[in-house]
């Protein structure tokens, strides 16, 4: 791991100073403005390098570290972000929680642009992602069937309606492949399977942060109603950055109060995710693969 020169901010893996909850910001949310101390740490990790450096420092008093998901600039298609970089070097620094933050259309009258929807489950439809870290030797199944870490899930919750928007808890998030948005076939069939919110990010991020042990929850900010709505104007990139650019704003106020809301007892399922998942007996393991993954299963590997 190296860090930029710029700056004499240290990073204090798993001492009290580090920053053990991570901000991984969607379209239109490449920064964090209220934050303090800045760093940017670059972390080298099997999976090349991360979407951007890692930046350091202290939100709302806490130590937070932040991550713009596609890179600032907008450089990444939403296949194209390097996930599997993304997380394990998150986990490298000692990240615990993070709070990702998304753009999505809606399939629900009732979540309307604008809105914010904290949700509790996904369904992935993308064709074309790495998904896991497991192989090259390593086996391992890790429990999916909840993808939202519900406690932090709760803390965001809690702290998005006070925010002063309309705030939605649960709901299920489609991830399709993208770039391009939905036919309006594929949007009336996505409705009548009772998708609440469709965007092209969650996955693979939940499920690897899952495997990392790392809890996981969403602020997901819905920028249009996609195009089912027979009478609506169809969605169009003007009409999602005119309501992103709202979205952000909310974004960045929500996630400043909800770092010092978020539960640091890690008594959710999250925690310990791997825990029974790995089904490859240990000597059996290539020492090469052991090493790549040490940050996620060397406690496991003892």
């Amino acid at each position: 791991m190296t860090q930029t020169d710029h700056s004499a901010h240290a990073v204090a893996l798993g001492s009290g100073g580090a920053a053990r909850l991570a901000v991984i910001g969607g379209s239109g949310f490449y920064d964090m403005p209220g934050l303090e101390d800045r760093a940017e740490v670059v972390v080298e990790t099997p999976f090349g390098p991360t979407s951007d450096p890692i930046v350091t420092g202290r939100l709302n008093g806490m130590p937070v570290a932040f991550l713009a998901r596609h890179g600032r600039g907008h450089r990444y298609l939403p296949t194209e972000v390097p996930v599997r970089a993304n997380i394990y070097a998150l986990k490298s620094i000692g990240v615990q929680w993070i709070i990702a933050v998304s753009a999505v259309g809606s399939m629900r009258e009732e979540l309307a642009p604008r809105d914010v929807v904290i949700p509790d489950q996904v369904f992935d439809r993308t064709m074309h992602r790495p998904g896991t870290f497991f192989g090259d030797g390593i086996v391992a199944h890790v429990g999916f069937a909840d993808p939202f870490c519900p406690h932090l899930s709760a803390s965001l919750g809690d702290v998005a309606s006070r925010s002063g928007i309309t705030a939605h808890r649960g709901g299920t998030y489609v991830c399709i492949e993208g770039p391009q948005f939905s036919s309006r076939a594929e949007s009336h069939v996505f409705r009548q399977w009772g998708i609440d919110i469709i965007g092209m990010t969650a996955i693979p991020e939940a499920r690897l942060a899952r495997e990392a042990e790392i809890c996981y929850g969403m602020l997901a900010f819905v920028t249009d109603y996609d195009v089912w709505r027979e009478n609506e104007e169809a969605v169009t990139v003007e009409m999602v950055i005119r309501n992103l650019q709202a979205n952000v704003a909310a974004g960045q106020r929500i996630v400043t109060e909800a770092v010092s809301h978020v539960r640091h007892d890690r008594t959710c399922p999250c925690a310990s995710a791997l825990h029974g998942a790995i089904m490859t007996a240990p000597d059996r393991i290539p020492e090469a693969t052991r090493r790549r993954l040490g940050p996620i299963v060397s406690r496991y590997l003892q």
